[in-house]
């Protein structure tokens, strides 16, 4: 009997380590855009262009990389940093490509307020985020909202203003107009789809404050401008083609709202083959946030976070954006912020059921069990 057990358990052993043996594939970091653009399957009609925004991905080389490293184009990630308000413009005036201690500490900002982990070295978390589309406009806040506002439904706040909290002033209930630009548009998705995704967009910030949207003609005289633009397009922002910054907006009241036309725009994915293809809606939910005066969130799963990747939606507010933008407006008389509460912690659970959460605990603890039947087997 003890031979049969001692042959079971050798057995198990060399079944477990032949499927825990290291793989050793060429080094691509999981969800970022390298690993979209550099995939095996057949490139959409778009996909050429990627190579136009080669920089961030180059990025991808200074995996692992901390203080004292010294590695040619390092000084392009000290630029990147300098854009999204990481490093002030006297610590960069030294662009060279040794990672210092100024680059050190704009680093242990961005993983703080991406909420990353804090590491104070590029890590492949950190680099898979620095190389991820994104918002153009900068992170840097004026600070954390006052404490104690719904700490009954969530203790950590997260979303930020820019500086001086700006807001449209209006009455209550206010409405702002928006108009699309007549000479600055895609066209290879509709005007009517475009303007149904920017109404849908604006309607759910609608929903939980007291202000309403609507679309005029007169472009000029919009409280809200959109328009697609490519490269330097006279802001002082200028675009820098696929895949690096997907569109930017201005804080209240100034109501600019720009998107790189170099994007490859989606509607509907399953119509768009691209890998590069950028969902519109998302990004217009998340820039009319800046627009009524909110700047990033660390939160990942809030449409207020900085960035996105390629065919990916993100369209629904999280609590941490309604609790943002109703600090600045009040709440729509209609929402109640409870019901988003439930909401949100229902899909945190993943659509599990009593069952199938037992059954993953059930599993958990057999792991466990046999990890350390495995050390006993080895001592």
């Amino acid at each position: 009997m003890r031979p049969l057990l001692l042959f079971g358990s050798s057995v198990f052993v060399v079944v477990l380590l032949l499927l825990c043996r290291p793989c050793f594939p060429a080094r691509i970091l999981a969800g970022s855009a390298a690993s979209v653009i550099q995939s095996d399957s057949p490139p959409g009609d778009h996909d050429k262009d990627v190579s136009h925004n080669a920089t961030w991905q180059d990025f991808a080389r200074f995996l692992d990389a901390g203080v004292g490293a010294h590695m040619a184009g390092m000084s392009e990630l000290k630029r990147y940093f300098t854009r999204f308000g990481y490093l002030s413009l006297s610590d960069s005036g030294n662009l060279t490509d040794v990672f210092d201690r100024s680059l050190e500490s704009a680093l242990v900002k961005y993983q703080t307020n991406l909420g990353l982990a804090v590491t104070g070295k590029l890590d492949a978390g950190t680099i898979t985020a620095i190389m991820s589309p994104r918002c153009g406009v900068r992170d840097d806040i004026e600070g954390q909202v006052v404490p104690g506002h719904h700490a009954l439904l969530k203790a950590t706040r997260h979303y930020a203003y820019f500086y001086g909290r700006p807001r449209w002033t209006r009455g209550s209930p206010a409405t702002l107009t928006y108009a699309f630009s007549p000479n600055h548009m895609i066209r290879y998705i509709g005007p009517g789809e475009v303007r149904a995704v920017f109404q849908r967009a604006f309607s759910r910030w609608s929903a939980v404050i007291p202000v309403s949207f609507k679309e005029v003609e007169e472009y000029a005289k919009a409280d809200i401008r959109i328009g697609f633009y490519g490269g330097d397009h006279g802001d002082g922002e200028p675009f820098d083609g696929v895949l690096g910054v997907l569109a930017h907006a201005f804080s209240p009241e100034n109501g600019r709202f720009h998107l790189d036309a170099a994007e490859r725009w989606s509607v509907d994915f399953k119509a768009e083959r691209s890998k590069a293809a950028v969902d519109l809606e998302s990004v217009a939910t998340h820039e009319i946030g800046h627009v009524l005066g909110l700047a990033h969130s660390s939160v990942k799963e809030a449409v207020m976070y900085p960035s996105l990747s390629p065919r990916t939606r993100k369209v629904e507010l999280r609590i941490d954006d309604v609790e943002g933008v109703q600090a600045l407006y009040g709440s729509n008389p209609n929402f109640k912020l409870s019901s988003l509460f439930e909401s949100e912690n229902s899909s945190n659970l993943g659509g599990l059921g009593l069952r199938d959460i037992r059954q993953s605990s059930m599993w958990a603890t057999a792991s466990s069990a046999a990890v350390v039947l495995v050390i006993l087997l080895c001592v």
